[in-house]
């Protein structure tokens, strides 16, 4: 298998967190980033996996390299879901994104602030035409107001009971283990060192 990667993101921060778990399984990652080309994708399906593929596709097959690409959200129960899919869209950028969530949310109380982080990742080869999908999900609550100034995103205001922090304020290598995306992605290295893929 080729030992280069195509990451399918503008965003530098999830481009960090996929490449620091896979680094033992390419020599070299590209983000869309590295491209003079902008190849143009409108993520305008209500289902993550749907998303992920289509950018997946159109990336992988016009560099002819394999690549990887995600779509995940943040699910809040007292929102009926939302942000969801369209977590990305809830603004023009994270700051603006989360002063939306919390001021939907401004008069519910703790136990009703239930929410969970999913990820769907592709790993897309183009010569053979062929895709893998894995998943990851991480719970938690939305808190009243930022904590931390790690990651991106909703991280946050994503409260985690079990280590009494937000995910802004847990370092990159303690993220991966424990993240939705983390999860997506720690099953694909184990399925890339299989001997079904192999």
């Amino acid at each position: 298998m080729s030992r280069k990667v195509i990451i399918a993101t503008e965003n530098i921060g999830k481009f960090y967190e996929i490449r620091e778990l896979l680094e033992s399984e390419f020599d070299t990652f590209y983000s869309l980033r590295d491209f003079k080309e902008k190849v143009e994708i409108i993520e305008d399906s209500p289902f993550y996996i749907e998303n992920a593929l289509k950018k997946a596709r159109k990336v992988g097959n016009r560099f002819g390299i394999n690549t990887i690409s995600d779509d995940s959200g943040l699910e809040v129960d007292a929102l009926n879901g939302r942000p969801g899919v369209f977590s990305s869209r809830y603004g023009k950028d994270d700051n603006e994104r989360i002063e939306k969530l919390l001021n939907e949310m401004k008069d519910i109380p703790w136990e009703k602030r239930t929410a969970r982080f999913v990820a769907y990742v592709i790993f897309y080869m183009p010569q053979k035409g062929t895709f893998y999908v894995f998943y990851g999900d991480l719970k938690g609550y939305i808190s009243f107001e930022k904590r931390g100034d790690k990651g991106f995103g909703f991280d946050p205001v994503f409260y985690l009971p079990e280590y009494n922090k937000c995910l802004g304020e847990i370092d990159l290598e303690e993220k991966n283990r424990i993240s939705h995306r983390g999860k997506a992605i720690l099953a694909l290295k184990s399925f890339l060192n299989t001997d079904f893929f192999r």
